[in-house]
């Protein structure tokens, strides 16, 4: 089920801490220096959109996108664009078959979104496809942690993606990309004791 009203409902006011001191340094990355036409793969209620208008203010000719599967996410989203100022292009629809043209845009952005979808390898094939053949995909995702903590995520996670709209605490993303078409350029390890995670860019392969 893509419908989620509770959880969307809730996820601003339970996600606000985490934003403002943990997440506001890694949407800074991603947002940096984007250029052409650009696509947020589950913007959620939209927490890239400020980033997004700092952008817009520095390069006029950037072009907004973003695909959300959940209609209660997508309403709040497009209430958010309005608020923040931004032109964004929202859309119903999953990242495992992506409503777009091959080689449409620039850059591509995932932020938590790794973690919900179904299918992490065909929303990476789906990716590449819709990238233009210099476009890259930006990432922010937590991981699975290692060792003793790891395996206890192991142990929660199906109860864990009843209550958190289909977000896997286990997922290992890194190992996935590398055996997709997309080369990673850069990847970072950020430590944590029970989210550790990984942010970097990678460049599609012709």
């Amino acid at each position: 089920m893509d419908a989620h009203p509770v959880f969307a409902a809730v996820y601003d006011f339970q996600g606000r801490w985490r934003e403002e001191r943990f997440m506001r340094k890694h949407r800074q990355y991603l947002a940096e220096d984007l250029h052409g036409s650009v696509l947020d793969i589950g913007p959620g209620t939209g927490d890239m959109f400020p980033y997004f208008k700092k952008a817009a203010e520095r390069d006029r000719s950037l072009q907004f996108h973003g695909i959300e599967p959940d209609p209660h996410m997508r309403k709040r989203a497009k209430k958010r664009a309005t608020e923040t100022g931004i032109s964004i292009d929202l859309r119903s629809g999953r990242a495992e078959s992506l409503p777009y043209e091959d080689k449409r845009f620039d850059v591509v952005l995932a932020c938590s979104v790794l973690c919900t979808v179904s299918d992490v390898e065909q929303t990476l094939k789906e990716i590449h496809r819709v990238l233009k053949p210099s476009g890259e995909l930006r990432f922010c995702e937590h991981v699975r942690s290692d060792g003793l903590i790891g395996r206890f995520q192991d142990t929660i996670n199906p109860l864990w993606k009843r209550f958190t709209a289909g977000c896997h605490l286990n997922r290992q993303t890194e190992k996935t990309m590398r055996k997709s078409p997309l080369e990673i350029a850069e990847i970072d390890y950020i430590d944590s004791r029970f989210q550790p995670i990984k942010r970097g860019k990678t460049i599609r392969r012709n």
